[in-house]
């Protein structure tokens, strides 16, 4: 069976909760037993020194030995014995048992309490658990006081014991033990339904986070953790579904890549195949090869652009790219961008606007890459903006940057798709009827460049009406040398 994460956190929990408990336990029972202990040692103490003083009018010295009155004495003895629940043992000097509250005197008659123990209860206050000289077959606890012949004469004479069952202890300490064992006992069962329920709720969504980490590893990227929470679990569940949205996005971009690049490259290379084909072995006329031949090489040059993206891509993503920067003329980058698409403006009917080859606005940048950001830009533009459609173009000159806007009339982009458009290898659904040669490459490289000139791009568009970039570029920016 798995040591899963939810039996260690369960385990671990309930094995702190004992402890602290059994710790607890242990203290306060020691000083529950201790207070009761001091409570009852106050006791017996203080009705020792008492009944010291009823048998110091009782008693006397007679030839160096005590003696008492016993009828009297006897009486006081059983009264105190029966008050405090303990019995009581009036001794001489030597330790012999003069007199006591048992009921049986033969049980005491001609005993002698150990010396060690008279000698501490003559030289102050004894107390302890002893057997008392064999009186008793277990041991009691006790205390014991001197006895002196007079309250104002310091001469001892005996000593006073009051003693009690320690069985009374023992069954205290048993009956505290047991009421705080079912404690425990209703604490452990406690714990063990609270913590085993947070414990299911915390490693829940990791083990279905788990479930579904297997699943993406098969190619499944389907499955989403529900989100039950706002803690840091709850947060985690959160990015682990942005992250399996990524993860959809990216294989479900991957795969319309590939099919794409597949699409792209087999149509020119079946189309180059024929023709040649064709030439080689006399099917095509003589009258017809050069028309034919021309074909051949557009679709070439076809093949050659895409190549040349995915070199470029490639670059991007292994940091090869480096940018010399000059100061240039961005306006005029602009108009020769916009005359090599003049045949294109023309047979659609396009009308731009907005467009000043003498103002020079000047920017310290790579011309190049900047030239490829208008370029595809302005490819844009042209391919979708409808016959008869407006292309309008605004650069502005602030302190610090130049702003460069573009906007199209034509079908634009969806609102779910706007915020896509600058992923590498996304083609929105309206593109993929009009645009047959790209591959969804050309977005993602004007961000890119632009983000390594330390500029952005940002676009918005309305459906059925415009589409919109603008992008923007610090007139003076440090970049790295190495990309």
């Amino acid at each position: 069976m798995k040591n899963t994460l939810f039996k260690k956190y369960l385990a671990t929990n309930l094995l702190m909760v004992v402890l602290s408990f059994f710790i607890l336990g242990i203290m306060l029972i020691t000083s529950i037993t201790n207070y009761w202990e001091e409570e009852k040692k106050d006791l017996l103490t203080k009705n020792a020194l008492n009944i010291t003083y009823m048998v110091q009018k009782n008693s006397g010295s007679l030839n160096g030995k005590m003696y008492v009155d016993a009828s009297l004495i006897k009486g006081i003895l059983a009264v105190f014995s029966k008050n405090i629940d303990a019995d009581i043992i009036v001794a001489n000097e030597e330790g012999e048992i003069i007199i006591s509250s048992f009921d049986n005197e033969n049980l005491v008659k001609n005993k002698f309490l150990p010396f060690q123990l008279m000698q501490e209860a003559l030289n102050g206050t004894y107390s302890g658990i002893n057997n008392f000289g064999g009186i008793y077959k277990y041991g009691c606890y006790g205390v014991g006081v001197p006895l002196t012949a007079e309250p104002e004469n310091k001469t001892k004479i005996g000593a006073v014991f009051t003693i009690t069952d320690t069985e009374r202890i023992e069954n205290f300490r048993l009956r505290s033990f047991k009421t705080f064992s079912f404690a425990i006992l209703i604490a452990f069962l406690i714990s063990l339904f609270s913590t085993g329920l947070i414990s299911y709720k915390m490693t829940k969504p990791l083990k279905e986070m788990s479930i579904a980490a297997r699943q993406f590893g098969g190619g499944n990227f389907k499955k989403r953790v529900p989100i039950t929470s706002n803690d840091e679990i709850g947060q985690l569940a959160v990015a682990f579904n942005n992250m399996a949205n990524s993860l959809s996005l990216s294989e479900n971009v991957r795969r319309s890549f590939i099919a794409n690049v597949s699409h792209e490259l087999k149509t020119p290379m079946t189309v180059i195949s024929g023709f040649v084909d064709g030439i080689l072995d006399g099917t095509i006329e003589n009258k017809m090869q050069n028309h034919y031949l021309k074909i051949v090489s557009g679709e070439i040059k076809r093949l050659s652009r895409l190549v040349t993206s995915m070199l470029e891509l490639s670059r991007i993503e292994k940091e090869e790219i480096k940018f010399n920067k000059k100061p240039f003329n961005i306006n005029k980058v602009l108009y020769k961008v916009i005359s090599s698409f003049q045949k294109e403006i023309i047979k659609k009917e396009i009308k731009i606007e907005d467009v000043n080859q003498k103002e020079k606005l000047f920017i310290n940048a790579n011309e190049d890459a900047i030239h490829q950001v208008i370029y595809n830009l302005v490819e844009n533009a042209v391919k979708f903006t409808e016959k008869n459609g407006f292309i309008h173009f605004r650069i502005q000159n602030a302190s610090d940057r130049i702003n460069f806007c573009i906007r199209n009339t034509g079908k634009g982009v969806s609102e779910s798709e706007i915020n896509l458009i600058f992923d590498k290898f996304y083609k929105t659904d309206s593109s993929r009827s009009i645009d047959k040669n790209g591959v969804g490459l050309g977005l993602y490289i004007v961000k890119t460049i632009i983000r390594l000139h330390g500029g952005d791009i940002l676009a918005k568009s309305e459906e059925g009406k415009y589409c919109e970039f603008n992008f923007w570029i610090p007139k003076k920016y440090n970049t790295r040398e190495k990309i």
